[in-house]
């Protein structure tokens, strides 16, 4: 993984799971975050594949979550007056491609076979929590994993994840 993508990553995850809760105490929120991360970090490798779109993105900003907190009806200004500096560190896309996993296995599956054919090794092992989610898993991601939840973020830049993961395509490591 680039460095520069950590904080994006972070953040996003961190968003994903502020808006799809774990139902439950600290080890649901902990399998959750993780459910999160990985689907995440499987976008950020499709969609920033090299050091120059990982270093570019770092400059540039990924563009923060006003557009999805309006899109999910969550006002985060009044929630964190004083703690939404993370926020501006969420990348809309991300989001959406990470919703778009986390709600079709089978597309799960694809994104990260994509990864290990673009990256020339075997990353499947790294998103277990993803691809193969177990009953302790799905309980605390119950909502995350939601497809109908997550619709409405998935279906923003949906289109854009698919031509990305077109057959025959190969991704630059």
């Amino acid at each position: 993984m680039h460095a520069e993508l950590s904080p994006v990553i972070a953040a996003t995850a961190q968003w994903l799971t502020r808006a799809f809760p774990a139902p439950g105490g600290a080890l649901a929120a902990a399998l959750c975050e993780a459910q999160a991360r990985q689907a995440v970090t499987v976008a950020a490798w499709l969609r920033y594949p090299t050091p120059m779109d990982a270093a570019l993105v770092a400059l540039a900003g990924p563009g923060g979550s006003a557009r999805l907190d309006w899109v999910t009806g969550a006002d985060a200004a009044e929630r964190e007056p004083d703690g939404h500096a993370w926020r501006t560190w969420v990348d809309e896309v991300l989001v959406s491609w990470a919703a778009c996993l986390l709600g079709d296995p089978a597309l799960a599956a694809l994104a990260v076979t994509a990864l290990a054919d673009g990256h020339g090794t075997a990353v499947e092992a790294d998103f277990r929590r993803l691809l193969a989610p177990d009953d302790g898993d799905r309980r605390a991601a119950a909502l995350l994993r939601h497809p109908d939840l997550l619709a409405s973020v998935a279906e923003l830049h949906q289109p854009q994840l698919l031509d990305r993961l077109k057959p025959g395509r190969t991704l630059i490591a």
